[in-house]
């Protein structure tokens, strides 16, 4: 009966509920702020002209990227937290064992290049991975500084009105406002970039790996093929 039972898949959490959550939460931020924010920088949509002063669809746009971005932050903030502090989920600290490796490096291209198998992971992320989330988390915190400082000159008495002294001399270390804009914006392509391969990978590792990873980030589980059926 053992045998029998193995020539099963088994199913194991993968994601925590806070966890699939975040994710789509995010994925719908950033996708919004890339469209609006698009729409920011070149109006392609303009209301019909009258007499009456109503029409505001830029500033309703500029608004609602701004409400998106907010949302974001706390994402962000959330992540942080999640990441360091909460102690049910250890799985993407414990990746970072891996990160340093240079076998583990060697592996996973070659399973990329199907002429290996997937290595065997200490934590949640494989290294590239784990790479690319890195480099995603320092291009949000640097569109967040960036946003936060376009934010300033449109409410100078918000309620972020106590960080204007910090962000003027971040907005001074970045070249000025134009400057800012400018990354801003750049940032805004790299992210479109890793969207891009992350999505391309995810397909990518369900198909060939079989393990139900995009699944995963909707219920939380994930499949585990025995050794033997592999």
């Amino acid at each position: 009966m053992g045998k029998f039972k193995d020539l099963f898949v088994k199913r194991h959490m993968e994601f925590s509920p806070f966890f699939r959550w975040h994710h789509w939460i995010r994925f719908f931020a950033i996708n919004f702020l890339i469209v609006s924010g698009f729409y920011i920088s070149y109006p392609f949509l303009t209301p019909e002209v009258d007499s009456n002063p109503t029409g505001f669809l830029y500033a309703q746009g500029r608004t609602f990227h701004e409400i998106a971005g907010f949302v974001l932050i706390s994402m962000f903030i959330g992540k942080i937290y999640y990441f360091f502090f909460v102690k049910s989920d250890r799985e993407e600290i414990r990746s970072f064992k891996d990160l340093f490796s240079i076998k583990k490096w060697m592996q996973q291209i070659g399973y990329y290049l199907f002429i290996g198998k997937h290595p065997i992971l200490s934590g949640a992320y494989n290294v590239i991975q784990l790479f690319a989330y890195i480099g995603l988390y320092i291009m949000l915190l640097f569109l967040i500084l960036t946003g936060l400082i376009l934010y300033m000159h449109d409410f100078h008495n918000s309620f972020l009105s106590i960080l204007n002294t910090p962000l003027t001399s971040l907005e001074v270390m970045f070249g000025g406002l134009a400057s800012v804009r400018e990354i801003h914006h750049v940032l805004t392509w790299g992210v479109i970039i890793f969207i891009i391969a992350h999505v391309y990978m995810s397909v990518f590792n369900a198909v060939y790996g079989k393990e139900g990873t995009i699944d995963s980030i909707v219920s939380g589980y994930k499949w585990e093929i025995p050794e033997s059926e592999k």
